[in-house]
């Protein structure tokens, strides 16, 4: 029933699926909590920045972006993140693309975590003299990472299945080899079942570890 798996390299693909999503969601955390930081900064400049970067990326197709990212930065301004070959550019640009769309969204999660932290602790850390980025990393943000782990793990499984965009540029990940093995193989309620159990496997235990890591950070008011 599985012969005609041969010749695929299906473990392949899906290893390239979870580089794609982790260091995604790596650079998906650090930019979003910047964008974060600047959503609720006391500067105009960065607050409208923040706000404005968050409102226009979430409502672009992620498609959109990752083409532009292939078709716009690298083949019209020649940008290559510092690669050679093809494969290599194109997975750079894939990731470059998946954090720049999914940022606005782990900015948004972890905004309303901010918003749960009370307002009393943020003017008692500014009472004794510290300043806001002080206040920011050593009494909000701690909190708010912690109030916001179940939302940020919805927004990572989400990471995860949005990495099949990828081959829309040439990515060699799971959904190029899906749609490979459909043109090539009359098996296409099998092929689908494969991959969509594939998925499963890398989902649905990050979820129940986040969630179980959720409920012991759980911050108790």
């Amino acid at each position: 029933m599985f012969d005609f798996l041969e010749g695929y390299d299906l473990l392949g693909a899906f290893w390239v699926t979870v580089q794609l999503a982790v260091y995604s969601a790596i650079g998906s955390l650090i930019w979003g909590t910047l964008l974060a930081a600047m959503r609720v900064s006391p500067v105009p400049l960065m607050r409208g920045f923040g706000t404005g970067y968050v409102n226009v990326v979430r409502n672009i197709p992620l498609t959109v972006i990752i083409v532009f990212t292939s078709l716009g930065l690298f083949q019209t301004l020649g940008v290559s993140l510092g690669a050679d070959d093809f494969k290599t550019i194109n997975f750079r640009l894939a990731v470059l693309g998946l954090i720049a769309y999914t940022s606005a969204f782990v900015c948004e999660a972890l905004r309303s975590g901010i918003n749960t932290v009370p307002v009393g602790q943020s003017e008692a850390a500014r009472a004794i003299g510290l300043s806001f980025t002080q206040v920011l990393t050593l009494v909000v943000l701690p909190q708010a990472f912690r109030s916001v782990v179940g939302p940020l793990a919805n927004v990572l499984i989400a990471l995860a299945k949005n990495t099949t965009v990828a081959a829309a540029i040439g990515v060699a990940e799971a959904a190029a080899l899906m749609q490979e093995m459909i043109e090539n193989e009359a098996q296409l309620l099998l092929i689908s079942a494969i991959f969509a159990l594939g998925f499963i496997c890398l989902t649905l235990p990050t979820g129940l570890i986040l969630g179980w890591v959720s409920k012991k950070v759980a911050v108790r008011r």
